[in-house]
């Protein structure tokens, strides 16, 4: 008779292995959002879930994802279109990651995770009038996202400082 742990384990390895069989098909993609881009100057709110972050937070207020979804757009000096070259550039090294549209002063970015294929949105735009970069990252599904999309503007933020 088989012990309770055993059967346990197959379970687990048997999920686990499900979960992947899912994620290489293409199951934990979510879709494309079709409304993304810059209207009236900004970048789409953030998402009713929290997994996203946005450096236009502020500008919906009483949404309920607010506190959550808020961070610092990216600071820069000197010239805002070297600037913003540079962020897309960043980007585009970055583990994942797959640039879908490149304008000046606006780019969407896609970013794949390796096992289960979980992608994310980025959006960059620039605000030269407060020599700032605009962005929002947010997960496609799921209620959280375990900080990835901070982590992911932190270390945009971090490179353009040169560190």
């Amino acid at each position: 008779m088989m012990s309770l742990l055993k059967i346990l384990v197959i379970v687990m390895v048997g999920l686990t292995l499900a979960l992947l069989v899912a994620g290489q098909a293409g199951m934990l993609r979510g879709t494309a959002p079709t409304d993304l881009g810059l209207k009236n100057g900004q970048l789409k709110p953030p998402a009713n879930s929290p997994n996203s972050v946005s450096s236009q937070a502020s500008l919906h207020a009483g949404h309920p994802f607010q506190a959550y979804a808020d961070i610092a757009p990216l600071a820069y000096t000197g010239d805002g279109a070297a600037a913003f070259a540079r962020a897309v550039a960043i980007v585009k090294t970055m583990p994942g990651a797959t640039m879908v549209k490149e304008n000046p002063g606006y780019a969407y970015a896609q970013y794949q995770t390796r096992w289960l294929k979980f992608t994310d949105d980025l959006e960059l735009a620039l605000d030269e009038s407060v020599r700032v970069i605009h962005v929002r990252s947010a997960s496609r599904i799921g209620r959280g996202d375990l900080g990835v999309n901070r982590a992911r503007v932190e270390t945009i933020r971090t490179a353009m400082a040169g560190g």
